[in-house]
Order: structure tokens, then sequence, then C-alpha cells
């Protein structure tokens, strides 16, 4: 039964102060650059800056199976952005990445230089680039690029809202906790049905929808997201818990997941 007291929203929303929980201190309703700010760039094609959050670690996922294929060409140099001190609104950064989001690539192979930036996108640019893991046949492409949207926009009710209010809110609530905590194992189970007849997202080969749900979806099934998994018993996913330990295994996720800029 929730106990809190009604919240009666304003004829017009003001910020008064940041909100609490984790990250607080650098939310704000407004975009742009903050502070002028020179970012490291090293001699490698590609330019990466990011952090260890299931977004930044896609990037890095696939950068680090590029590069076991033989791809000289995504030699990459990755560069801490700590998001905790607001380094993602610095002008270096806001100019590769007007969302002040990480990660956020450049490509110094092309001239001019391309900056890519919303995980997703940089996974498919990446792909088209060196032409692999992805599909070549308009089937395969639409079904791969048709997962890659859907952990786009199925992710942020995982992250921003079960995670935040399970893991990071300043107090637990509830209602939020079981709404999005309900939507959250309707994706595990999505997943899970559909993982049952196949051994990838897309059939029998790696690509980058793998890739780009692993981060959220399978680490949160090992366990390795707001400490949640016997909270969403995640054991009665088998199909995907399978999946998931396979990508695990692979040494290019491994050397993914031991960057150094930090899990967190």
């Amino acid at each position: 039964m929730m106990t809190t007291q009604a919240y009666t929203p304003p004829k017009v929303w003001k910020w008064d102060s940041p909100n609490g929980g984790q990250f607080a201190s650098t939310n704000r309703p407004t975009a742009g650059a903050t502070f002028e700010q020179t970012l490291p760039k090293g001699n490698a094609p590609l330019q990466l800056y990011s952090l260890g959050t299931p977004n930044g670690i896609k990037v890095v996922m696939l950068l680090e199976e590029l590069l076991a294929k033989g791809i000289t060409g995504a030699e990459y140099d990755l560069y801490k952005i700590n998001i905790s001190q607001g380094d993602q609104f610095g002008s270096n950064f806001v100019a590769i990445n007007p969302n002040s989001k990480i990660p956020a690539l450049k490509d110094y192979s092309v001239e001019p230089a391309q900056p890519v930036f919303e995980s997703g996108a940089i996974l498919l640019y990446l792909a088209d680039k060196f032409n692999v893991f992805i599909p070549t046949t308009l089937a395969g492409r639409t079904t791969c690029l048709s997962w890659l949207f859907w952990q786009m926009g199925s992710a942020p009710y995982v992250g921003g809202g079960f995670g935040h209010f399970y893991a990071y809110a300043p107090e637990k609530l509830e209602y939020p906790i079981n709404r999005f905590t309900m939507e959250t194992k309707r994706q595990l189970d999505l997943l899970d049905k559909h993982l049952a007849d196949k051994s990838f997202i897309c059939g029998d080969e790696y690509s980058i929808a793998d890739i780009a749900i692993w981060p959220w979806y399978g680490r949160l099934v090992l366990g390795a997201l707001y400490e949640a998994a016997e909270f969403l018993n995640v054991q009665q996913y088998t199909h995907l818990l399978r999946w998931a330990k396979q990508i695990e295994a692979r040494p290019a996720v491994q050397k993914a997941l031991h960057k150094e800029y930090r899990v967190i």
C-alpha cells in the first residue's frame, strides 16, 4: 500500500533545486556547454569519449570485436568522461554530442572528421563502415535494425525507470518501482521467448543487435546491474541467461568490460 503524500503539479513547472539521488548534481533542464574544455586526442583513427555504463560498453564491445577480426581501421583511443563530475557538459564534448550523453565518437579517418553520437547510431556507423556484424540482405538488415531500435527505445524504461527508482532514487517508492519492474520483466520475457529457438538475436549470426542488447539485458540477468537479479527472479529466463553467458564468454567482451573507463 502506498503511503506517500500525493503530489499536485503546479500549472508551470520550475526548477528549484536538484531532485536528489545519484547523478542529481548533473541534472538540469537546459542543454549546451557550461564550461570551456579541451578533450584529449590520440593518434588512432577513432577517438571515443565514454564511460563504462551499459551504453558505453556497447561501443567498446564492437570496437574490440572489430579488432579481433584484424580490422586495423578500428583502432581507437578511449577517454573517460566522468558524468558524475559533469565532463559531458564541456565545450569540446558538446561539440561532438550536443545532447551531452556518453558515448561520443569522432572518426578522424575521414575528412572532415566525422562526429557520431547516440550509442545505436555509433554501432550502425561502425558496422556499415567496416561491413561487418550487420546482415547484408535487406530482410536480415531490417530485422537487425528493428532489434537495435527496440533496444534504444526500450532500455530507458530499464535504466531511467527501473534502475533509477530501484537503485538510485533518494527514497524507495512503491508505485514507480512496481510500474517499471512490470515493464522490465515484460521486456525480459520478450527476449527470453525470442531466444528460445535461436543462438543470437537475429538468428545464427552475432550482430550489432546482440552488442546493443547485451550490456543492458544480458548484464541485468547476470546480476551486474542494480543488484536486482534476485528481485527480478532472473533465473526464470533460461534462454536469455544462456545467451547472456554465451556473449559474456567472448574474449572481445571481456576486454571491453575491463577497459579503464570503469564499469559503474
